[in-house]
């Protein structure tokens, strides 16, 4: 059993005891107990049944093997549901890697306090002729891919900080019910991910009207971990540490380079010119999810504010909007 904790620190290891109820004497037992429950749902393709593969799902539903069975279910069922987010799921594909580029997410090296990976978005970032909303999504979940094969982060967690300063009115006009549905069944009720805060950092009246209306979506416990917090950065340094944030957050480490992540996915070459086959599947977390510094200059795009374009349409995305413009 000793493999399925290799890597761990004693601490992380305790922390899974005592928050999650992991005890290494009983984890063959409880990942067989999950699988053998596999039978009972012969409408759905499970792909993957390894012990490590299950025990992510077991972590995040606290080893509870009813829960822990339904997060699995629902996973594979959500790809099977919308299996054209998921054809050509990998880094090389051009809407993942445009979204990758344009830092939709961002990771950062350094974890908080709690030992959380941070993820970023700097919403005004979404040029709409550039990337549709679901490719933005898609990079998400590829990105939550990887980083979860990590033991230390099945158990951890993660951070996401959304900075919505400089998002028009008019890019969240195309925030649609369906999209933001979508969204909220990937990332809340089929990703075994354990989400310790969501942080909206200087979000406009209208995101607050947008929160009001998919607020009944979100499971309580989720709506328990969204802070708004406006332009009070006190309050997020409560949360999250300064010393575990970038200068644009108030924090104390260098200016965020929203390249880091991308390149980590595309290699340490990677260029726009360049064209990549690696595949999801060849991946691995690295112990530096940053790798190296690289040269700055290969992102070509910042996160400063970019002027919205025309939105790209796709089926998902041509519903009613949430907030209608004049």
């Amino acid at each position: 059993m000793s493999h399925l904790h290799a890597g761990l620190s004693s601490e992380t290891t305790e922390k899974a005891r005592l928050e999650l109820n992991e005890n290494p004497d009983t984890l063959h037992q409880d990942i067989q107990q999950v699988r053998d429950m596999i039978v009972t749902r012969p409408d759905i393709g499970f792909l993957r049944t390894d012990d490590d593969f299950i025990l992510r799902f077991l972590r995040a539903r606290k080893f509870d093997q009813m829960e822990t069975f339904r997060l699995l279910a629902q996973y594979f069922q959500f790809r099977q549901q919308n299996l054209d987010m998921f054809q050509s799921f990998k880094v090389d594909d051009p809407g993942i890697k445009r979204a990758l580029m344009d830092g939709f997410p961002g990771v950062l090296e350094t974890p908080d306090q709690h030992g959380r990976k941070i993820l970023i978005l700097f919403a005004s970032n979404w040029d709409q002729s550039r990337n549709s909303f679901t490719d933005i999504l898609r990079a998400i979940l590829l990105s939550l891919e990887v980083l979860i094969e990590n033991p230390e982060l099945q158990i951890n967690g993660f951070i996401l900080i959304i900075d919505w300063s400089n998002f028009s009115f008019k890019q969240a006009s195309k925030l649609t019910p369906n999209i933001l549905k979508l969204a909220i069944e990937g990332l809340q009720d089929s990703f075994p991910a354990r989400f310790g805060g969501i942080h909206f950092v200087n979000q406009p009246w209208y995101i607050h009207a947008m929160y009001t209306i998919i607020k009944p979506f979100l499971k309580d416990k989720t709506r328990k971990r969204i802070f708004l917090h406006g332009n009070n950065l006190n309050s997020l340094h409560q949360l999250i540490h300064p010393e575990c944030l970038p200068s644009e957050f108030g924090g104390t480490l260098p200016p965020y380079d929203m390249g880091i992540w991308a390149r980590t996915l595309l290699g340490p070459d990677y260029n726009d010119e360049t064209e990549y086959t690696l595949t999801y599947d060849a991946l691995h977390v690295r112990e530096n999810c940053g790798g190296g510094g690289g040269d700055k200059d290969m992102m070509k795009r910042s996160q400063s504010a970019v002027e919205p374009g025309t939105l790209r349409q796709t089926d998902r995305e041509t519903s009613t909007p949430l907030l209608a413009l004049d």
